[in-house]
């Protein structure tokens, strides 16, 4: 991989962090820049139970790039974040998996709503 597509992926992480602070109201950061291992994930969420992947790439393969995110998550839940230029966010997960984010979701929101009640 060439300099100029690390520098896109990197990006691509700072902005997806950043995004994902705006929607779900939690901490994100990138996530070699904090712990550094090749097997950490693109993006950390202030939750135990999520794997973040980010694809900031023109040609994108959601099988390949699920599969990847899979294999590193362990026993949390696998998403993969992918955008292209001029184009929005979108988020891809297995089906199967589906109420497990749902869960995971749904107990960042609550945990945000029971902070800004505090």
């Amino acid at each position: 991989m060439g300099s100029k597509s690390r520098n896109k992926g990197a990006r691509g992480e700072v902005e997806l962090s950043k995004e994902l602070t705006r929607v779900l109201g939690v901490g994100a950061r990138r996530g070699r820049q904090f712990s550094g291992s090749p097997d950490s994930p693109d993006v950390l969420v202030d939750s135990p139970d999520l794997h973040v992947e980010c694809k900031r790439v023109e040609a994108f393969n959601a099988y390949k790039a699920l599969d990847q995110a899979t294999c590193d998550a362990g026993t949390k839940v696998p998403i993969v974040a992918h955008r292209r230029n001029r184009r929005e966010w979108i988020i891809v997960c297995r089906l199967d998996d589906l109420p497990r984010l749902a869960a995971v979701l749904t107990e960042i929101l609550q945990r945000q709503c029971s902070t800004t009640k505090s």
